[in-house]
């Protein structure tokens, strides 16, 4: 009796968490990849830049990877590519779109030249190893945007992340039902969506409805309008250059992110600004404030994003006035609240109007919300289902969706990053863990920051540091300077002065006590100074400095 074909299905980022996705797809000893995103770092890794997936599995299987099939353009889907392919030079598939902001991001690491990309366009199928993929439209917050239907020898894998049923997109492209329907009748083995919105009721609002509110905001402004929206929202931008046209203002665009989509999406045809529109943002005060619309990065209260620094009174270019209005056309990401109210608390204090509410209607989810899920469910009826993209809560609801449509108990699988689902025309279950996780990128550096590094930078920022240096004779071992004591982000010295004596007459007792069997054993006087001042300092401070001895030999 012929065994069963089989299907590897292995999840290296975005369940459980939102950022850095990548599924791994294996079949017939071939691998494909979907998708390399970067999250960003969390508050618990000071320093850190960017947080990619452990790709250790795929490089030690390199020679099998036949691709990687990018979905769309948001970093989250492709930010962890540059690094990626560093390790994994194999050919990437895209839309024109996505492919148009990979470039650029290749091109800044110096990559370009050297990775094969493959353009597509919804609608296509391409034979890629043993897998027949087919790019099928969606409605996003970004254009070109496309599901994934891969065709294997256990059945149609269709992969659908990041999507909303948008009946009113901006460019009159609708999620293409039919193809998703056609599928669900020829039978899908396994479904894996998008879970971001599962908790929310409803239907998510068409992107249209966004583009009627910016005219009303536009028709009302007597100055200046500043609208921070995501970079890559092509569509919300191209509505704000809409309304632009309407009411006869010209266009500033600030922040490198947001000049470098819109040059993207203009040149690629995706973006539509009328000739003598846009002004440089030099030259702004050439022009009366109900004249001008700036379009700008920041609407997550980015530290270092142009928003952030207009209203911190730190941009070279643009100061905020009395009589401006300020639109933050984006819901904060979960755990940015905070950095976000900030911003709009300075933009008020400086006599800004802000409009930032989500109930204001100045922003459209890119996700789909519960009603959308369940329909998708309904189309295409598969055997089995996983929820991704999402946290732990998300995929959860997702899965109580799942099984208010039908879909039996036993076919719904929530999964976890690095577990092996085990495909076959009949079964899914989890077999063995691969390797996998979280690699921070700091600067140049990639995986060189771990959990050591990044609990003594913790410590650091929480109870400062404490350098004690002591110069040791390297023939006698006696104590021949210091103990001098140097304090960081732990106590002023100046008004410390008593607790800093205190603490070197600490540790020169300490090794006063050892001269007789000298001072040679370097890592013993290392560790007795520590734990000294470490006992004496939370005794008089209730506070842990990380304590760092130097022993100098003269």
């Amino acid at each position: 009796m012929a065994q069963a074909p089989k299907v590897s299905v292995i999840p290296l980022g975005g369940l459980g968490e939102i950022g850095k996705n990548m599924t791994v797809i294996e079949n017939q000893g071939e691998i494909l990849v979907i998708d390399a995103g970067v999250m960003f770092p969390e508050d618990e890794m000071p320093g850190v830049d960017l947080v990619i997936p452990d790709i250790s599995y795929l490089v030690e299987r390199k020679d099998r990877v036949r691709a990687i099939v990018l979905t769309h353009g948001h970093e989250d889907h492709i930010g962890a590519l540059p690094y990626v392919l560093r390790q994994l030079p194999v050919p990437v598939y895209g839309t024109r779109l996505t492919l148009g902001l990979v470039e650029s991001k290749l091109e800044e690491h110096h990559l370009l030249g050297e990775t094969r990309l493959r353009e597509v366009q919804a609608g296509e199928s391409r034979t890629i190893g043993r897998f027949e993929v087919e790019f099928i439209h969606v409605n996003h917050s970004i254009a070109d945007d496309v599901a994934l239907a891969i065709h294997t020898g256990a059945g149609t894998i269709l992969y659908v992340t990041d999507f909303k049923f948008d009946q009113t997109p901006i460019d009159g492209r609708v999620t293409d039902l039919q193809k998703l329907a056609e599928l669900g009748r020829k039978g899908v083995l396994l479904l894996m969506a998008d879970s971001t919105n599962a908790e929310r009721p409803g239907y998510t609002l068409s992107e249209r409805v966004v583009g009627q509110t910016l005219m009303e905001v536009f028709a009302g402004a007597p100055g200046r309008i500043l609208v921070a929206t995501f970079a890559s929202n092509i569509h919300r931008i191209q509505q704000v250059v809409d309304a632009a046209d309407r009411y006869g203002r010209r266009l500033a665009v600030v922040g490198r992110s947001m000049v470098n989509v819109v040059g993207i999406a203009s040149r690629l045809g995706y973006l539509s600004v009328p000739d003598g529109m846009q002004v440089p943002v030099e030259e702004i005060g050439r022009y009366k404030p109900q004249e001008l619309v700036i379009l700008s990065t920041g609407s997550q209260g980015e530290p270092m994003s142009a928003l952030s620094r207009m209203a911190a009174q730190e941009h070279r270019n643009v100061a905020i006035l009395p009589g401006d209005t300020v639109i933050i056309s984006a819901n904060p990401i979960p755990g940015n609240e905070r950095v976000v109210g900030k911003v709009i608390n300075r933009l008020l204090h400086l006599g800004a109007e802000v409009i930032h509410s989500p109930f204001s209607g100045i922003h459209a989810s890119g996700h789909a919300s519960q009603e959308e899920l369940k329909l998708l469910l309904n189309l295409v009826r598969p055997r089995f289902f996983v929820p991704i993209h999402g946290e732990y809560r998300m995929l959860v609801a997702h899965k109580r969706l799942a099984l208010a449509v039908g879909i039996p108990e036993g076919h719904v699988e929530l999964a976890e990053i690095g577990d092996r689902l085990e495909l076959t025309p009949d079964s899914l279950r989890k077999t063995e863990r691969v390797p996998s996780g979280q690699v921070l990128v700091d600067g140049l550096g990639v995986g060189d920051v771990g959990h050591v590094v990044l609990r003594d930078r913790r410590l650091l920022s929480q109870d400062g540091i404490l350098v004690v240096v002591v110069t040791v004779d390297k023939r006698t071992g006696q104590l021949v300077a210091g103990p001098e004591v140097v304090s960081r982000g732990f106590v002023y010295m100046r008004e410390s002065e008593a607790l800093m004596e205190d603490a070197r007459l600490q540790v020169r007792r300490a090794l006063e006590r050892r001269v007789p069997d000298g001072l040679s054993d370097w890592q013993s006087i290392k560790s007795e100074v520590k734990e000294i001042l470490s006992r004496y300092l939370f005794e008089r401070t209730r506070r842990r400095p990380m304590v760092l001895p130097i022993v100098v030999e003269v």
